[in-house]
């Protein structure tokens, strides 16, 4: 079962309500094809600014490598090694996306598939008395606060001597 993330676009031209087909799901885990074709995977998701960096990031360290002289087999691991990263983090990266044009993050949702995610965030959002249905603000009530923790002061351990104690 995959985990999504939920996001919330900024509302356009003064609507009070977003349009639900906007919303985006962001799964959880590895995208093959974040790592199999970098560059194409950040256009096609529109990740202009993390495409910029990587596209600077590879030139620089390409090019530190070959004034070090390591060879191409250590030039190609060391590249094969960040694709598997990028397609680790590649979620993470569209989320820090998302974040930056203003969208926000509305929920998490599991299902077998993004169709089954969709339909279980879905049907919660609009159930009565939590969403948009209601005539609410259309996200869920805050939790309460939580109580503030108390401290209290343990008792000194170690080499330091109790406040009040004789010598």
């Amino acid at each position: 079962m995959s985990v999504y993330t939920v996001h919330e676009p900024p509302p356009r031209n003064g609507a009070v309500v977003p349009n639900p087909e906007r919303f985006v799901f962001v799964r959880d885990g590895f995208y093959l094809w974040a790592f199999l074709l970098t560059p194409l995977w950040l256009l096609w998701h529109r990740l202009w600014l993390v495409l910029l960096i990587y596209l600077v990031a590879m030139f620089g360290l390409e090019q530190a490598m070959r004034y070090a002289g390591v060879d191409a087999a250590g030039r190609s691991l060391v590249m094969l090694l960040i694709a598997f990263l990028i397609g680790l983090e590649a979620s993470t990266l569209r989320r820090f996306t998302l974040a930056r044009r203003g969208w926000r993050n509305v929920g998490l949702v599991s299902g077998t598939n993004m169709e089954a995610a969709e339909r279980r965030f879905f049907n919660d959002w609009a159930a009565p008395g939590q969403g948009r249905s209601s005539g609410g603000a259309g996200h869920p009530p805050p939790l309460p606060p939580s109580p503030a923790p108390t401290f209290h002061a343990p008792p000194i351990v170690g080499l330091f001597p109790e406040p009040g104690a004789s010598r």
